[in-house]
């Protein structure tokens, strides 16, 4: 799911590269906002995956934690 995640921001940010740039070339202004929206969204999904992989990182520390390794069984 986390690498789904990612993909699907990096895809976000270059079709917003490319909509700015084309907004840009055609002097159309809405074309570059909307590539500066995408390119935001992107941003965001990323932060998004990232916090997602800490969260379950952290869970899955917490976990090993709890594990009594003597007796297999959770404190």
């Amino acid at each position: 799911m986390g690498l789904d995640d990612k993909i699907d921001a990096a895809t976000d940010k270059a079709k917003g590269k490319v909509n700015e740039a084309v907004g840009k070339a055609t002097n159309d202004s809405s074309q570059v906002a909307k590539g500066k929206a995408q390119q935001a969204e992107g941003e965001i999904k990323d932060t998004v995956a990232d916090a997602k992989a800490h969260l379950r990182e952290d869970t899955e520390d917490a976990k090993d934690r709890l594990d009594d390794t003597e007796g297999g069984t959770r404190i």
